[in-house]
Parts: structure tokens; C-alpha cells; sequence
């Protein structure tokens, strides 16, 4: 199987790359990312100024992350005399060097990390969302490099269709889709205290639970700007995952959270799992999942569910959930055609795949 991806120039090995965070933060967690076998490398965001970061910052649960650790606590200074310099001398793979956050820091960053980076991204999380400014950034990079420029969106910017537009207009060559959801917040309900957060008392989520969200957007923004390269990052924990990017519009994606979730050997895991995930589906590379897009198949008369009785466990489970009170049970699953709304919960909740449309 073929893993290989390409955009603006870049060339990897395979569609997988960190996401900027904690995992990325200094030479030797770089260089363990090149040891997963990352199709390219992504730094974790540099600024200006270090960050005054609470702790402890990171909250792990089943399917998210909550995080307030912020940008790199590595200076500025330190990134450009000592870890980028060095990790360079063995660079085989793409590095992508995140910066943040302002027009002002863009201009006295870029021209300091322009010998070392093969593409930016760009964090735009505490820019607001004005796409005034956001261009004006972005015109900033412009004029300090020819190298290609991705904005990292957030997912408080109202109108993602009209961030790409704008970025677009101003120079950029695509977006990160997306960042972190919030603000969010983490209750100890036992001390009654905010034990995550920063000094308002909020966090950042990301991780499984804001997949739906991430991959919407890609979706969206690839729909409203087509030449727009686009990297999907949000919730990924899986070989699958990576495909379902892919899908909706990314030509790569960006894993951090499941790692931190899962441990660490994820990166590795889902490389090794991509070729049995393409033959699963009936593709022969990651290129012709890129290039296959989506369908739309809306239905607004669906069929009453089937039960296959060889797969059924008698978990109840259906009957337990059902919003219209439409499963009986008198010694079988059975689907009231008075009541179901043919809504196709008990289909994507039944454990054993027992249940569906005709």
C-alpha cells in the first residue's frame, strides 16, 4: 500500500503528523516523532513571550483531553539557537514550525526560524476572530518567506468558510483544522474547587470527543475553498480516523491527544495500521482516498428496522434507549410501526450490529 502525500511541496512518507502541543516541545520529543515514523514534523507553538502556565494543566478522560499548559515554555532563544539547529542536521521529513500569535510576533519570528522551517503553521487561538487582523498576519508571513503559510482555526471562529476566504486572500496556502474547543471547564465535585484552569478557571478540550466537530469543518472549509490545502486535526485515535480526514477534505492530518490518552507509541501504531485500514475499505492508496471526496445520501422515509435473531442478545439495550418508546420485547426485539420515527438510534447503539434498515 501506497501511504504517500504530498502539498505545496511538501512530501511525506505518510499522512500522519503531531499536532502542536506537549509531545512536540523540545529536541528529544522531535526526535521521537521522527522514531514513530510521522510523515512530517510539527513543532509545538513558539512565541515571544513564555507562558505563566498553571498547574497541574492536563486532564486526561475516556475521549478528551482538558488542557491549559498554552504555547512553548521554551524560549524563543532556545528554539533557534539550540533545538531547531540541531534537529536539522538529521532532517529527512517535513518540519513544520508553529508560531504564534499576533502580526507583530510573525514579523520578528519568521525571519528568525526562516532557515529552518520547510512550512508554517500559524496558531491564531488568541487572535479573536476578526479576519481583518487575521489577514494582516498572514500578510506579515507573506512578506518574511515563500514558504507555504497553514492557519491553525479555532473552533470559536463563527464562519469558517470565511476565515479560509480571507487567509487565502492574504497569502496563505491553507488551513489547520482545528484547534482546541473552548473555553471549558473541570469540577472537582468532591472539594468543590476548580482544580484544572487558568486564572478565570477554564481549559481547553480536545481529543475523541470533538471529532464530529473537526471533521465538519474540514468538510466545509475544503467545500468553500477547493485549492485550499487543508490538515485535519481534532479527535484522531485510529487508523480509521486518519481515512475519515481524508475523506472530508484533508490532504493530511495531525494526532496529539489519543497519544496522551493512549500512550504515546500511537503515532507508530496507526502508520502500521494504515494499510490494513485502505485494504479494508477497498482502497489501494492514501492518494485515492484524497482524491474519492464524499457523497450525500439524504432520506427522509427510511423502512422500519429489521432484526437479524442470530445476532441478537437480548441486551435490551434498544428497548432501554429508544426516544419513542417503539421496542417491545415479548420474547423478541419487536419495532412498533405506529411509533418509530425510523431514527436509526438503536441501529448505531446495538452492540452485536443486530438491527437495520432494510
Amino acid at each position: 500500500m501506497n501511504l504517500n502525500t504530498s502539498f505545496d511541496g511538501l512530501k511525506l512518507s505518510n499522512p500522519l503528523m503531531p499536532a502542536a502541543g506537549p509531545l512536540n516541545g523540545d529536541l528529544e520529543k522531535l526526535r521521537f516523532l521522527v522514531d514513530q515514523g510521522c510523515g512530517a514534523i510539527v513543532t509545538k507553538t513558539i512565541s515571544k513571550e513564555l507562558p505563566h502556565i498553571p498547574k497541574p494543566c492536563i486532564y486526561g478522560d475516556k475521549t478528551f483531553i482538558m488542557n491549559s499548559e498554552l504555547w512553548s515554555e521554551i524560549s524563543y532563544k532556545t528554539w533557534i539557537e539550540e533545538i531547531l539547529p540541531e534537529f536539522v542536521k538529521t532532517k529527512d521529513r517535513p518540519l513544520i514550525v508553529s508560531l504564534g500569535y499576533s502580526k507583530e510576533d510573525m514579523e520578528f519570528l519568521v525571519p528568525r526560524v526562516e532557515e529552518f522551517a520547510d512550512a508554517y503553521e500559524i496558531s491564531t487561538h488568541y487572535v479573536g476572530t476578526n479576519l481583518d487582523v487575521i489577514k494582516d498576519t498572514v500578510k506579515a508571513i507573506r512578506k518574511n518567506t515563500k514558504k507555504p503559510i497553514y492557519m491553525k482555526i479555532s473552533p470559536h471562529i463563527p464562519d469558517p468558510e470565511g476565515f479560509a476566504k480571507a487567509i487565502k486572500e492574504a497569502g496563505a496556502n491553507g488551513v489547520v483544522a482545528i484547534n482546541s474547543l473552548g473555553p471549558t471547564m473541570k469540577i472537582d465535585l468532591k472539594t468543590r474547587k476548580i482544580t484544572y484552569g487558568n486564572e478565570k478557571g477554564f481549559v481547553w478540550t480536545s481529543g475523541p470527543a470533538i471529532k464530529p466537530i473537526a471533521l465538519a469543518t474540514v468538510y466545509k472549509i475544503k467545500q468553500a475553498e477547493p485549492t485550499l490545502t487543508v490538515i485535519g486535526v481534532g479527535g484522531i485515535k485510529c487508523a480509521d480516523d486518519v481515512l475519515e480526514f481524508l475523506l472530508a477534505g484533508a490532504s493530511g492530518v495531525q494526532m496529539l491527544s489519543a497519544a496522551l490518552l493512549q500512550g504515546k507509541e500511537l503515532y507508530s501504531k496507526i502508520i502500521k495500521d494504515l494499510p490494513i485500514a485502505l485494504e479494508k475499505y477497498g482502497f489501494t492508496s492514501i492518494e485515492e482516498v484524497i482524491n474519492h471526496g464524499l457523497t450525500k445520501n439524504v432520506v427522509y422515509k427510511q423502512s422500519l428496522p429489521v432484526l437479524d435473531k442470530d445476532k441478537c442478545i437480548d441486551c435490551m439495550l434498544c428497548q432501554k434507549i429508544c426516544p419513542y418508546f417503539a421496542i417491545d420485547y415479548p420474547g423478541v426485539i419487536t419495532f412498533n410501526p405506529e411509533k418509530c420515527f425510523e431514527c436509526g438510534l438503536c441501529i448505531a447503539k446495538c452492540p452485536t450490529g443486530a438491527i437495520s434498515f432494510k
